[in-house]
């Protein structure tokens, strides 16, 4: 890939990781709608690691806590409030990664379409409306129980689908369900940590399997700027969730859609 392709890819994968636009829809779609060159696995790989050290550096404070409260309440047999939030994310991470065990081959054949994105952005987007629209916005993190991680967990699992956004569907599910904006927001960036670890390491394999030469200034780049961005995201993401509200996504997601219709039928 050129120096610029590699600049907007990116920083495409960092912002759009965590907003609730999709990342992968913006990743395929350079390459079908630009004719740009696939960028490849390890690309992949690199943003991947860029944006999962972001969310994890970014909510430093609250990943210590729950793995330290997981690890003291296992060997004491007890649950308290930062171990049941770190096994509610264990919970909700199950789903999305059996579905992505057993309909990973069908997912890269079928799927990854331009008219399966368009579908996606804007079906799924009306629907990240009407959650917010009618979800009480009520509770906060603190009233998260195990049957809410599962129902949120099974919902991520839709984000298999190119263009539904694994934090626009989860952000759903938690507003549908009854929490406040901040709170789905939270939760959902912490869900994305274990999945997006997993997802690096199958890359991975896939690579070291593949073996051949691998352009390390690019992914040293593409790294550390998908690291950059993603924070830069996170936190205004945020600050001006409450303020803004989930509109302003929900417009991008429909102009998007039908833009992409206007240019593939």
């Amino acid at each position: 890939m050129e120096l610029w392709q590699i600049i907007v890819l990116a920083v495409l994968q960092g912002v759009t990781e965590f907003l609730p636009i999709s990342s992968s829809a913006h990743l395929i779609l350079p390459s079908q709608l630009l004719g740009w060159p696939d960028q490849g696995l390890a690309f992949d790989v690199a943003v991947h690691v860029g944006t999962l050290a972001a969310v994890i550096w970014y909510f430093r404070q609250t990943v210590a806590q729950l793995t330290g409260a997981l690890f003291v309440d296992t060997t004491q047999r007890r649950i308290g409030p930062d171990s049941g939030l770190a096994w509610a994310v264990i919970a909700g991470t199950i789903p999305a990664g059996l579905a992505g065990i057993l309909l990973n081959d069908v997912i890269e054949t079928t799927l990854r379409s331009g008219l399966v994105i368009a579908t996606s952005t804007m079906g799924f987007g009306l629907v990240l409306w009407w959650s917010d629209a009618v979800g009480r916005r009520a509770r906060s993190l603190d009233s998260l129980r195990l049957k809410d991680a599962l129902v949120i967990g099974v919902a991520q699992a839709l984000a298999l689908i190119p263009g539904t956004s694994r934090s626009g569907i989860t952000i759903t599910a938690a507003l549908f369900l009854g929490f406040n904006r901040e709170s789905a927001a939270r939760f959902s960036f912490l869900l994305s940590i274990p999945l997006i670890l997993a997802a690096g390491l199958l890359k991975t394999l896939e690579l070291i399997e593949q073996g051949g030469a691998t352009d390390w200034a690019g992914i040293a780049l593409g790294t550390g700027l998908s690291f950059i961005s993603a924070v830069i995201c996170i936190h205004l993401f945020l600050t001006f969730l409450e303020r803004l509200g989930l509109l302003p996504f929900v417009i991008y997601r429909l102009l998007l859609g039908a833009i992409l219709f206007l240019m593939l039928l």
